[in-house]
């Protein structure tokens, strides 16, 4: 638990080794499941000849919000895409997502003329979503557009392991067949409206993103660091999801690097080699982080959500709360709910 200070007390615990073969190791299901994640996909683009786009909201939905994702599914045909730190070539079946909202240019040719799509939508409300052209001529390709609303963006630790473009090519996988058939049922749900359709079009989004993260995870070889590299590592997977499974519990270093296999130092080391933090700091950032949860999504007392927090006094929590989220708690809770809104 923590001191008046907030402060995490490795007083001792009596040590038991747990060696539960039915944990749940699944550490990212458990962070998306805590929170709400839900996906719009806005428009269907469908340009002619060479043309580019500027980096306004046009498609930088949410600017710098966080937890406001733009992404694009290229459906048909290639265009290209221009950030501060990358130049890429989209093709067919390829998936791109900006996590933190980044500026970008999407064209295809050179020199073509500059078109802004949310200029060209119809005014709301939409009973289906736009398909909008540009350009004369047959189109030469077609973009799926909308965002991702993700609060686990509020998890220091994800956020700072996401980079700030997620790509993910399909075409050519076999392992990917199934995610090319998600964006065909996509592309149908556009085509034929029917009713249930925008629900089932937020779901499919939600499929893509947790796989995009899926395979960001897969992507983390030896030698990387960051939340996404210590859930492909056995040792620090297994001690996260300890973690994530059983809140509650009065943790300590032993108990949990008995729980890995490790020693209490080699843990430490590894706990600051790949996350740059301790594994106590880590339990206190992830139950702060189900505070904030509690406070957007629920009306329970302060004081209620800081004990379940682990701080002794609602003085504790609220320090503890302002350093990890900038606000305190009752002044955070209050700008959550507005953005929700």
């Amino acid at each position: 638990m923590y001191d008046r200070e907030g402060t995490a007390s490795l007083a001792a615990q009596p040590d038991q080794l747990i060696a539960n073969p039915g944990v749940d190791e699944d550490v990212l299901s458990g962070v998306l499941s805590s929170i709400r994640l839900s996906g719009s996909l806005q428009f269907c683009f469908m340009p002619a000849g060479d043309w580019q786009t500027d980096d306004k909201p046009a498609f930088n939905k949410g600017g710098s919000s966080a937890g406001v994702m733009p992404f694009h599914i290229m459906v048909e045909g290639s265009c290209w895409l221009k950030m501060p730190e990358h130049n890429v070539d989209l093709v067919a079946g390829d998936i791109v997502a900006f996590p933190f909202g980044t500026g970008h240019q999407l064209g295809h040719g050179n020199g073509g003329g500059m078109v802004n799509p949310t200029t060209l939508l119809p005014p709301k409300p939409w009973r289906e979503i736009p398909v909008l052209h540009y350009g004369d001529g047959p189109a030469s390709l077609r973009l799926l557009c909308g965002y991702l609303q993700c609060d686990a963006m509020d998890f220091r630790p994800l956020r700072k392991a996401l980079p700030t473009l997620l790509h993910m090519r399909t075409e050519g996988s076999n392992e990917r067949q199934w995610l090319r058939a998600t964006i065909a049922q996509i592309v149908s749900e556009v085509d034929r409206p029917r009713t249930g359709g925008l629900s089932m079009l937020e779901r499919l989004t939600e499929i893509i993103f947790i796989e995009l993260l899926r395979h960001e995870i897969l992507a983390s070889g030896a030698g990387s660091v960051g939340w996404l590299a210590a859930l492909a590592d056995p040792s620090l997977g297994r001690c996260l999801a300890l973690i994530h499974d059983d809140t509650d519990r009065d943790w300590s270093v032993e108990s949990l690097a008995r729980t890995a296999g490790l020693s209490r130092s080699t843990l430490a080391e590894r706990f600051e080699a790949v996350l740059g933090t301790s594994p106590m700091r880590y339990v206190r950032d992830w139950r702060l982080y189900l505070a904030s949860v509690a406070l957007r999504t629920t009306s329970r007392s302060i004081a209620a959500i800081g004990h379940d927090a682990g701080y002794g006094t609602e003085a504790a929590f609220n320090r503890a709360f302002s350093r990890a989220y900038g606000a305190p708690p009752a002044a955070w809770r209050q700008k959550a709910r507005s953005s929700s809104r």
